[in-house]
């Protein structure tokens, strides 16, 4: 018998496939990766992408064309604040649950902190500065003193015109429900109310603003 010891090869697994074999086989490093796996993801981009750094933009705002360059990731928010130093739109949450923000985009209420400016292109825009000082929504503000310490007032403003664009003759269940989106830290919401229908009443039943 011999004495020779013979080294143990270990088996193949049946399926052919070995976690040794997978590294080997992807390359010594991160070349291999780089030139195997990731290039195919890199490949399938789709054309014709914007970004990432600051492209020309043309924002439609309150009736006059205006051109900015700004990172696709800005919102419409940062634009109008930081960009063009409109500051009526507050920002607040930065996430889309106080209408702080609040403008109207191609007729409907949004918040500017949730959209991109590049997606705005070619949609009308209308801001807090666009209306004029005794409009009736703010002159009645005025009147129920429902702006209290006025940070949300812009946002309601713009949401309350919005509103009655759309409901010139609201009645109070209306109003509660199409304002919902919008939060008063102050909580003057019966003073809110009570101005959307003074407002609803001075616009006899036509548009705002």
């Amino acid at each position: 018998m011999s004495s020779k010891k013979h080294a143990e090869v270990p088996e193949k697994p049946a399926s052919g496939f070995s976690r040794r074999g997978f590294i080997q086989g992807v390359g010594l490093g991160t070349g291999g990766l780089g030139t195997g796996l990731l290039e195919p993801v890199a490949q399938a981009a789709p054309a014709g992408v914007s970004g990432p750094g600051p492209v020309p933009v043309t924002l439609q705002i309150n009736g006059k064309a205006v051109n900015l360059t700004v990172e696709p990731r800005v919102t419409l928010l940062d634009a109008l604040r930081d960009y063009l130093d409109m500051t009526g739109a507050k920002k607040v949450c930065d996430r889309g649950t106080c209408g702080a923000c609040t403008v109207i985009l191609a007729g409907k209420t949004v918040y500017s902190c949730s959209v991109l400016a590049i997606d705005a292109q070619g949609k009308s825009i209308q801001t807090i500065e666009g209306l004029p000082a005794n409009n009736p929504v703010s002159v009645a503000f005025v009147n129920h003193d429902a702006q209290q310490c006025g940070y949300c007032t812009p946002g309601f403003v713009m949401a309350v015109k919005g509103f009655l664009d759309q409901h010139p003759n609201p009645t109070p269940e209306d109003v509660h429900h199409g304002l919902s989106g919008n939060l008063c830290r102050c909580g003057t919401y019966v003073g809110i109310r009570k101005a959307v229908q003074e407002a609803a009443r001075a616009a006899k039943g036509g548009k705002n603003g």
